[in-house]
């Protein structure tokens, strides 16, 4: 399927498009995992199952070595992007609604933050994000526009490395969804 835009924001920097993350001709995509980087459901796994086993083999090592308990939620951590269009994966676990005494806001925008930093450090132009935590982990989709946007934008206003963010909806409805709620011009 590929992706349509729909809308672009600050000067072209951010594009919301219509499509499958795991196809994504970007430098990295980021993809919405679970603490054990081990794989799991939704886009989580479609990244592992396209991407092919050398991304698993990374997250392992990296739990071996450095995460023995796992990624915290709002972390990020780079690996491979194995045989997805992108060089790169990016991981990052987003908080589960409910469930972080009230610093769900906080922790969802740290994910997007992070992301952005490891992608800066790597020199990346171009990343490509799912919404983070708004499928199984059940954050509104409102509520996760909103804090979304306003992480890139902050981001985006400090940072000349990342030329490109796409923010990629499996669906035209949650596309929409997000553009109704957004807050890149506020």
């Amino acid at each position: 399927m590929p992706a349509e835009t729909l809308r672009s924001f600050l000067g072209d920097r951010v594009r919301v498009v219509v499509g499958d993350i795991t196809r994504q001709h970007v430098d990295a995509l980021v993809n919405a995992a679970n603490s054990t980087l081990l794989g799991g459901g939704g886009v989580d796994g479609a990244i592992h199952r396209v991407g092919g086993s050398a991304i698993l083999e990374e997250c392992r090592e990296l739990r071996r070595v450095l995460l023995p308990d796992g990624l915290p939620t709002g972390e990020a951590v780079v690996t491979t992007g194995g045989l997805l269009a992108a060089r790169y994966v990016i991981h990052t676990v987003g908080p589960i609604w409910g469930r972080h005494a009230g610093r769900e806001a906080e922790l969802l925008a740290a994910c997007y933050r992070n992301s952005l930093s490891l992608a800066a450090e790597r020199r990346l132009a171009s990343v490509a994000f799912p919404s983070i935590s708004t499928g199984a982990y059940s954050y509104p989709r409102v509520e996760a526009a909103a804090v979304s946007s306003r992480a890139i934008k902050d981001f985006l206003a400090d940072d000349e490395t990342v030329g490109e963010v796409r923010l990629v909806f499996f669906s035209p409805g949650d596309a929409q969804a997000f553009l109704k709620h957004h807050d890149f011009e506020g």
